[in-house]
């Protein structure tokens, strides 16, 4: 059997390695002249550092990741909650930058044999299992699987009905030198908030002995902070503890408005959707990466073993089994992301956890 992916991001690989795993043969396109991860930190919870166990990327990722003592939330200067992460008994939780990540899980993909073509653009696909490129070519699959992103030509081009919603804040995310800032506290994630003299998020993240992750949340409206390059001033009138790291961001960073894409159906024949292409969602929870690796690794499990014919049958089952848990954390993200609901504290003990608590679809159990 044989699959054609689009996109080498992290959906993508871990779908070809985790169908490598099961005997497929497996060509992944990436659309860059290079693989490489966009983006500044990521969190990685315990339900995908299990799949990370599962396609052979553990090792290498905790190796240069950090592990936190504790994860606390401060608003206006008040702790409003603290949870103990990385200890007995407790969620393990994994902060490294997203290209320490994705040097890993490329390497698992190379280690296994996925075939990895970058400069080729997708550009569609039809149901019965063809992958259409840009230069004219239309490659014949037992399975496709669009891995491409939120704008996702894959997903377009089968007319799979679904809903985009943006928010009312967005985020700048970099990665900076950790300073002044170690030791103590500062070793620990800290959610700050601040609601005067105005309203802004920096999720303060150490990824390493001296090296800083902040993803900052500011309104869409407010023109001063979601501006770029970041104006440290600005920020450091609300926390002015980071006025060290604020002022070593330079010119670095994005912003990008909180987004969420629903589908109505994540297959069409032999074609899935799977990651951002089926389900983005705001990273309150720090499950995007997550759920998209749960999914990709659950997508070949259902298909192991599966003949030509049954594939979309196949596929159903693996929505199915795997959608509940994805639309419940894509809805809790959202509700979040809507509310601001996270200045209040982390519900360490609320059903939003269920994802960190989820043991995922052919991983070990604990």
């Amino acid at each position: 059997m044989h699959a054609e992916i689009a996109g080498a991001g992290f959906a993508g690989l871990v779908t070809g390695i985790a169908l490598r795993q099961r005997g497929w043969t497996v060509r992944v396109h990436e659309i860059d002249d290079e693989l490489r991860a966009f983006g500044a930190g990521i969190f990685i919870w315990d339900n995908g550092l299990r799949v990370l166990e599962a396609i052979g990327a553990y090792e290498a990722v905790a190796a240069g990741a950090y592990a936190a003592p504790g994860y606390r939330t401060e608003r206006d200067g008040a702790c409003m909650s603290f949870g103990r992460v990385n200890a007995e008994g407790h969620f393990r939780l994994l902060t490294m930058s997203r290209q320490h990540l994705y040097a890993a899980i490329l390497a698992a993909a190379r280690r296994a044999g996925v075939e990895l073509v970058t400069s080729s653009a997708a550009v569609g696909a039809s149901p019965d299992g063809e992958l259409h490129l840009a230069d004219g070519r239309r490659l014949k699959a037992d399975l496709v699987v669009g891995a491409d992103g939120v704008r996702s030509a894959v997903r377009d081009s089968l007319g799979l009905p679904g809903t985009r919603k943006k928010y009312i804040d967005g985020i700048v995310r970099v990665l900076v030198p950790r300073g002044p800032l170690v030791g103590g506290r500062w070793d620990e994630v800290i959610d700050f908030w601040a609601f005067s003299p105005r309203t802004l998020r920096i999720l303060y993240t150490p990824c390493g002995a001296d090296s800083l992750y902040m993803a900052m949340m500011a309104p869409v409206a407010d023109a001063e902070a979601s501006a770029i390059p970041v104006d440290p001033d600005v920020w450091a009138s609300c926390f002015p503890d980071l006025r060290p790291a604020l002022e070593a961001i330079g010119t670095r960073g994005r912003y990008d408005v909180y987004e969420t894409t629903r589908l109505d159906r994540w297959s069409s024949g032999r074609v899935a959707i799977v990651g951002d292409s089926a389900h983005a969602m705001p990273p309150t929870l720090a499950q995007g990466a997550g759920c998209a690796m749960m999914n990709a690794l659950g997508l070949a499990v259902a298909v192991e073993g599966v003949s030509r014919g049954d594939l979309p049958a196949a596929l159903a089952a693996w929505e199915a089994r795997e959608r509940p848990l994805t639309d419940h954390t894509q809805s809790s993200a959202a509700h979040l992301a809507a509310t601001r609901a996270l200045a209040q504290g982390m519900p360490w003990d609320s059903d939003v956890f269920r994802a960190v608590r989820h043991v995922p679809t052919g991983t070990a159990p604990p």
